[in-house]
């Protein structure tokens, strides 16, 4: 007697592959059907793949834990990154600050406060604690 359904292991002969993620090439395929199943579920959790799409979502960020580990980075160095990708200048950023305050943020000489942690955020479209 086994604690599994009867033909089980039919279907995990067709499952097991898109679950599977060892290598760099079954990640990038991961990638691409993960991003298929959220075009198609979004976030409706009623949807009949949302399981499917929750479990190929931790797999895949398992893999990435391992495989390609986020470096740490301040709040200063994440904010240069985006003043360089938006082609900005010191004073494009008014919201946050004189082009001198923008300086010393970016120098980590002046820790960002909330209101301008919140127009960062809001600005480049990132979660707030990305600038904590």
């Amino acid at each position: 007697m086994t604690a599994f359904p009867h033909g089980l292991q039919d279907h995990w002969a067709v499952l097991s592959p898109i679950l599977a993620i060892r290598t760099e090439q079954e990640y990038d395929l991961a990638l691409r059907r993960l991003n298929d199943l959220l075009d198609e579920v979004g976030d409706d959790e009623e949807h009949p793949l949302y399981t499917l799409l929750d479990t190929l979502g931790t797999l895949v960020h398992a893999y990435e834990e391992q495989h390609h580990p986020m470096p740490e980075s301040s709040g200063s160095e994440i904010l240069r990154l985006l003043i360089a990708e938006h082609g900005l200048s010191l004073s494009d950023l008014p919201e946050i600050g004189t082009p001198a305050v923008v300086s010393r943020l970016l120098r980590g000489e002046r820790e960002f406060n909330l209101r301008q942690i919140r127009a960062l955020s809001k600005r480049f479209h990132v979660s707030p604690a990305v600038f904590l």
